[in-house]
């Protein structure tokens, strides 16, 4: 095995729907993710894999930067969030996380649409367990993807956050109550 001699520098941020961690390797971020999800181990580990590294709570100027452009895009002062990623993924995870990130504010897609425009439409299953392994939520906006029919699938910040982000955009295809009101 090889020596870990990398550091994926994380640090923590209040959202209004939860906690999220940053980190970033070198000077990218690698990772903006609810700090309480399911799979958040899983998660953390793929990462340290990838990119042989460890975590070390600590800032940077990627996670200072990716903080800052969250709460602007909290406060609706920004739509797009513009810091540069390194993805922790196979060829074909990063084709669609390009995808996902394509999909413009306040709109959503389906699965099927997605699988049809990373040129693989027969591959929805797979498309939608690669959008639930996004360590890059916001950033890799995968809260705009949803069922064919429309309903809200899962989500790493749970639904109600998925469900809080589409209203913060502005799409007006939610009909069911919040616990997250704006």
């Amino acid at each position: 095995m090889k020596e870990i001699t990398r550091e994926i520098h994380v640090r923590y941020l209040e959202t209004p729907v939860g906690e999220l961690v940053l980190g970033s390797l070198e000077d990218r971020l690698c990772l903006c993710d609810w700090r309480y999800r399911s799979q958040r181990d899983q998660v953390d580990l793929r990462l340290k894999r990838f990119f042989q590294a460890e975590f070390v709570v600590r800032d940077s100027l990627a996670t200072d930067l990716a903080a800052s452009q969250v709460s602007d895009y909290f406060t609706r002062k920004i739509r797009k969030l513009e810091i540069p990623l390194v993805f922790a993924g196979t060829d074909f995870q990063i084709l669609v996380w390009n995808e996902i990130m394509k999909i413009p504010y306040g709109t959503v897609i389906s699965y099927q649409e997605l699988a049809s425009r990373t040129g693989r439409p027969d591959a929805v299953r797979a498309v939608a367990n690669i959008n639930g392994q996004n360590a890059l939520a916001l950033m890799v906006p995968c809260h705009r993807v949803v069922g064919s029919n429309g309903n809200m699938t899962g989500y790493s910040g749970g639904i109600r956050a998925k469900k809080y982000l589409l209203r913060l955009e502005g799409w007006t295809g939610l009909s069911a109550p919040t616990l997250f009101p704006m």
